[in-house]
């Protein structure tokens, strides 16, 4: 009787298993086995900055902390995206050649939330997409979790060639470059 029970249970325990567990869908709203974003991603990305271009390079070790609390690091606050007021002319980020391995076209705003699969700041990808954090923005990344964040990308308006890479956990975001897919 109790080789029969064991066989039994062994086998209610195989049939349970063998059921594929649903996957997790990448690129889509946060879901199923998502947990809840720490700062979920802003509707639209930064407006274009119609101001004139500053006379100087824009100073090197700025202080993004612009509140207690808040990440001395590019960030959104209230909509408002602290650290993108540079303008199209800042020499951080000019390209030579925008876009030198195409556009991003897999989707952008927070309906679209990505899932790091792996890299680094040099090369990251999620998706089949790989991208590059832009030099100047480097010091950004450090507490980034490179096979688990969850980001968001937007068009940059006034950087062509540059996307804005915004992570949900952290609420920061930093300029990156697509490398193509």
């Amino acid at each position: 009787m109790r080789k029969l029970f064991g066989f039994l249970l062994f086998g209610a325990a195989l049939f349970l298993f063998s059921f594929p567990a649903p996957a997790q869908e990448h690129g889509q709203e946060h879901g199923g086995g998502h947990a809840p974003a720490a700062h979920p991603a802003p509707e639209r990305g930064p407006e274009p900055m119609h101001a004139a271009p500053p006379a100087h390079a824009p100073e090197e070790h700025h202080n993004y902390a612009d509140a207690p609390g808040h990440p001395n690091a590019p960030h959104v606050d209230n909509g408002h995206w602290v650290g993108h007021e540079s303008g199209p002319n800042d020499p951080h980020y000019h390209m030579d050649h925008p876009w030198a391995h195409g556009h991003f076209t897999a989707g952008f705003g927070p309906s679209h939330v990505w899932h790091l699969a792996g890299g680094g700041p040099s090369r990251f990808w999620f998706g089949g997409f790989y991208f590059s954090v832009a030099p100047y923005d480097l010091g950004f990344v450090t507490g980034w979790n490179w096979a688990g964040d969850d980001v968001v990308i937007y068009e940059d308006p006034d950087h062509p060639g540059w996307y804005l890479a915004y992570n949900e956990r952290l609420g920061t975001y930093v300029h990156v470059e697509y490398l193509g897919a």
